[in-house]
């Protein structure tokens, strides 16, 4: 026990105060399962993002419209930079002369991104077919703008206009538009076709009478 003194008079018991005892702080646990996963999120967030910046690259967007069936040129291309891009598979900007050259297996539009599955190497000319170009008048084109891979049927007409011709005797060809041209200053459109092989004679008999009709089956 401690002894005080007062005024040098005898020493005086007196009490001491005990001294305080610091009670620890229980951690509940689901508290510390939850910091310990809010750490372990904020990592991945962290990596998420260094991926992100480390898979930006350059690659190849459309620049201008391709329509399907046309060849794809350096000019309808554009390099763009994209961070990340999952799912997406673009085409590398690097493979710009691979892709040059191909068609479009798909309408392409400005401002997406290119992938490999939007371009075809197959040829519009199938086995069996052959090549043909048709002058036609502008009111006879079955539309406003003929598209590769549109498909036509070939209607040949009568003789004269004063012939009578039934369906019965009137001939048909089917054939796929492989391309189509404007010219310049005149009223005519060059409409190139694939068609069979053992139909190119008659159609160019029937081209040379001015005899055919084109008739828009399906458009591409």
């Amino acid at each position: 026990m401690s002894v005080a003194t007062r005024n040098g008079a005898s020493p005086v018991d007196a009490p001491v105060t005990p001294p305080r005892v610091v009670r620890q702080r229980r951690v509940r646990p689901g508290l510390l399962g939850l910091a310990v996963l809010l750490i372990a999120l904020g990592g991945l967030g962290s990596a998420f993002a260094v991926t992100s910046v480390r898979a930006t690259g350059s690659y190849l967007a459309v620049a201008r419209a391709v329509e399907v069936g046309s060849v794809v040129s350096a000019d309808d291309l554009v390099s763009v930079q994209v961070a990340g891009g999952q799912g997406l598979d673009p085409v590398p900007a690097a493979k710009l002369t691979d892709v040059v050259g191909m068609r479009a297996a798909v309408s392409l539009a400005p401002g997406s991104l290119l992938t490999m599955a939007q371009l075809t190497d197959d040829p519009l000319l199938g086995p069996g077919q052959q090549q043909l170009a048709l002058g036609l008048r502008a009111a006879q084109v079955p539309a406003p703008k003929l598209r590769p891979g549109d498909e036509v049927l070939l209607v040949s007409t009568p003789s004269n206009d004063n012939g009578n011709v039934s369906s019965s005797g009137v001939t048909r060809f089917a054939a796929t538009v492989t391309d189509a041209v404007s010219t310049d200053g005149r009223d005519e459109v060059v409409v190139y076709l694939a068609l069979g092989v053992r139909d190119v004679p008659a159609v160019v008999a029937l081209a040379a009478q001015d005899r055919i009709a084109v008739v828009l089956t399906r458009a591409a």
